[in-house]
């Protein structure tokens, strides 16, 4: 079912890109109990799983339900274009008690049977120390799984911002949103996205916020309910190669396995990149390196999306462990 969001002549100019070190800590919460979302992410699974076994992360995961409502209170829309987690924090802790407690209630409805766990019951009892905890184990959780990794996942984020800012300027609004995914379709000024819920919405002046997200991959979220500012998060570009360590080579059992053309195209594409980049950095003909990536694309190594005119091509995670040598 489709979720719209209808613009009005004062949003085209309130739209903005924000990254959230708050938001990527749920949604590295939420990858943990999503086996389908761990694809791209396997080497920082491997490397963080003892840790996050010792983190308790039952109450967060209380709300996040399948299908339906999370908290707006508990992770709001970005404050700033590079706000830090300790001001997003912050502003979570000073949530408002009664209306956190509706937002928590709503929450929990979605999830058969956690309105009545005692763990709700003392939550709706008490708003101010459920404001507590929560806050108090989403620290813990950026502090265990994120921080550690936030340079790397925000240069990422960044270069998405950067790069998704370029084609804005090219092609509009219009043409941008359906070039992010495919699940965003654009029509007379109402934005579609192809979502799990059905949601109506008019952004009366409030514009839009647009936020890349590392782990909320494959998925995309329309989000957030009045007063809050609407915001799309959509996965990041480039996740496919974010964990892997640069070769200063190309491995010799890649050769062996593929060839030394193959191999040295799929050992280049540590970022999404088009053929004739590839061709450029490798000092091979852009024809011979078309070849190449067609026959890795069919291997299922690489994936091609249209940005444009432009294909870039990254590698999936088959792809990703043949050039790390992870098993």
């Amino acid at each position: 079912m489709p979720s719209r969001l209808h613009f009005g002549e004062d949003d085209f100019l309130r739209c903005r890109f924000a990254m959230s070190p708050l938001w990527e800590t749920q949604e590295a919460v939420r990858m943990l109990k999503r086996p389908e979302r761990q694809g791209y992410h396997a080497h920082w699974l491997r490397r963080t799983g003892r840790v996050a076994d010792s983190l308790d992360l039952t109450d967060l995961w209380l709300l996040m339900p399948r299908r339906g409502h999370c908290p707006d209170w508990l992770c709001p829309p970005p404050i700033g274009p590079a706000a830090t987690f300790e001001e997003e924090i912050a502003a979570v802790r000073a949530s408002e008690p009664e209306a956190a407690r509706a937002d928590t209630a709503k929450s929990l409805a979605d999830t058969p049977g956690a309105l009545e766990s005692p763990q709700a019951r003392r939550w709706l009892a008490d708003p101010a120390r459920m404001i507590r905890e929560l806050s108090d184990a989403m620290e813990q959780a950026w502090r265990t799984l994120v921080a550690p990794d936030w340079p790397r996942l925000r240069t990422l984020l960044e270069a998405d911002v950067a790069f998704h800012s370029r084609r804005l300027a090219e092609v509009g609004l219009g043409g941008l949103l359906p070039e992010i995914s495919r699940r965003f379709g654009w029509h007379a000024g109402t934005l579609t996205v192809e979502f799990k819920g059905e949601h109506e919405r008019h952004l009366d002046g409030r514009g839009l916020v647009l936020m890349p997200s590392v782990f909320i991959w494959p998925d995309v979220v329309s989000t957030f309910e009045p007063p809050w500012q609407p915001t799309l998060a959509y996965p990041a570009r480039g996740i496919g190669g974010l964990w892997a360590e640069p070769a200063d080579r190309t491995p010799d059992v890649l050769v062996r396995l593929l060839g030394r053309g193959r191999a040295a195209v799929l050992a280049a594409l540590d970022e999404p990149a088009t053929t004739s980049a590839l061709a450029h950095r490798l000092g091979l003909a852009p024809s011979s390196v078309s070849a190449h990536l067609t026959l890795l694309r069919d291997a299922g190594l690489l994936t091609a999306r249209r940005y444009g005119h432009q294909v870039l091509y990254e590698r999936t995670p088959l792809g990703i462990a043949l050039v790390s040598g992870d098993g």
